[in-house]
């Protein structure tokens, strides 16, 4: 039988970075916290932490094991808080991207806000980069997030992966004018350097029209046929239409959304919210583009 308590430390140790973080959030002593991963390497037989220079990083196991331990850990939550008839209650700090604000939030809040009336949920809506870094200094709980590893980044739990498209105006051919024109997010976005990096090795001239972080911003130049941008699939508005291969462009790599908890917040309001989020996102259903 797998350690629950360990398996409780492993996921804090991935979310926080590391032993020492860590200890403070299962209230263990940092030695404590090293025996308890070195009886779980045991138990797993593999290593799950690798060294980085100074620091520990997980192993491709202990990838492996984070996705199979924060669901043994959240199970055994869930059944703990099923027979618990107390109200959750309290205030709770959720992140998000406009875009994602936009198609998610109004199920995520209703269900929520029905589930937990005493509950209260304050918003933030900031690009994906700003949010890691809102919640690695604790001035958000929870955050869902795009994910793009990097290094040295915390790892968020993957609940929904859809394909990244190329949109243009169903009602314009703006795909086929010279140079390209794109709509696209800011230099740091990671949808915007996956469409230029596969426009450059097709070398088609393009000229970024239009930069922006507000999704609204981008699908207007879109929808108004001023230029072609990127979106993932559940994003999709009437009016849009699909560029595929036929059309000459490039497949794109699908788009990862994650929940990205604060290391430091286990509080019982934090996981219903995260809960809510993981079951919106699951029953999502996609809009269909123009043929």
């Amino acid at each position: 039988m797998l350690d629950l308590d360990q398996l409780r430390t492993f996921v804090a140790i991935a979310e926080s970075g590391s032993f020492t973080k860590a200890a403070e959030v299962v209230h263990k002593t940092q030695s404590a916290v090293s025996m308890q991963m070195r009886r779980l390497e045991e138990r797993i037989g593999r290593q799950i932490f690798v060294r980085d220079g100074r620091v520990s990083r997980l192993s491709e196991h202990g990838e492996k094991l984070l996705h199979y331990a924060r669901r043994l850990v959240q199970l055994n939550d869930e059944t703990l808080a099923a027979f618990d008839e107390t109200e959750v209650s309290g205030f709770v700090r959720l992140g998000t991207p406009d875009d994602y604000a936009d198609r998610f939030l109004p199920e995520i809040l209703a269900r929520f806000s029905r589930s937990n009336p005493k509950a209260e949920v304050s918003v933030v809506c900031a690009p994906t980069p700003n949010l890691f870094e809102l919640v690695k200094q604790d001035e958000l709980d929870v955050a869902i997030v795009t994910h793009v590893w990097k290094k040295g980044r915390q790892l968020p739990e993957i609940i929904r992966r859809e394909p990244l498209l190329w949109v243009a105006s169903a009602r314009h051919a703006t795909e086929n004018d010279t140079p390209l024109p794109l709509a696209l997010g800011r230099a740091t976005c990671d949808w915007r350097k996956a469409a230029m990096q596969a426009l450059s090795s097709m070398e088609r001239e393009t000229r970024l029209l239009y930069s922006s972080w507000n999704s609204t911003a981008v699908a207007a130049a879109v929808l108004s046929g001023l230029a072609v941008s990127v979106l993932p699939e559940s994003a999709l508005r009437p009016g849009m239409r699909v560029l595929c291969e036929s059309d000459g462009f490039p497949k794109l790599p699908d788009c990862e959304i994650g929940v990205l908890r604060s290391w430091r917040q286990n509080a019982r309001v934090t996981e219903a919210l995260v809960e809510h989020i993981v079951s919106s996102l699951d029953n999502l259903s996609v809009p269909q583009a123009a043929e």
